[in-house]
């Protein structure tokens, strides 16, 4: 229990540090959605850990509706995650996600609906998601990367690599 208080507490540091909008730690905790979905998967991980499925699930929709971000509780997280205006944001059953990492709005860490077991991406450390990004499969995203928003990914990106999508400009 003490540890995920302090996960959390840290959680909550790591949006002021990283949020300009954010004015201190308390401000985190009661008015940033990103940081409910991490504290109610925090519980709902726990309960999936100890094979209690539908309190899990339960725990993880009620966090959905509440939040509008969808984190499946099987999801492995790491510490001092930031989902930053976190709505539309999912991740899946077999997602593996490292410490310091920011999502943003929109995005997909999820399947392609071909593999049965290991199902969703795994998440380096330091990796950055843009708003909209799709990062679908069992694949490898590498440490520091940075997956640019409206991004399709669907192969593995080794380290300190950024991703981007090409888009037409239409005047």
């Amino acid at each position: 229990m003490k540890n995920i208080i302090k996960n959390l507490y840290e959680d909550a540091k790591n949006i002021k540090e990283k949020d300009p909008a954010c004015r201190n730690i308390l401000e985190a905790i009661i008015l940033y959605p990103g940081f409910h979905a991490i504290f109610f998967h925090r519980i709902a991980h726990f309960l999936y850990n100890k094979r209690l499925y539908f309190l899990a699930r339960l725990t993880s929709q009620i966090a959905r509706h509440i939040t509008g971000i969808e984190i499946h509780p099987g999801a492995k997280i790491g510490r001092r995650l930031l989902i930053d205006h976190g709505m539309g944001v999912v991740i899946g059953e077999t997602v593996t996600i490292g410490n310091d990492c920011t999502i943003y709005h929109n995005t997909t860490l999820g399947g392609t609906g071909k593999d049965k077991y290991k199902r969703h991406p795994d998440i380096g450390n330091n990796v950055m998601v843009g708003s909209g990004a799709k990062v679908l499969g069992p694949i490898k995203i590498g440490n520091n990367v940075k997956i640019g928003a409206n991004s399709v990914v669907l192969k593995n990106v080794p380290d300190n690599v950024t991703v981007v999508r090409r888009s037409a400009v239409l005047l």
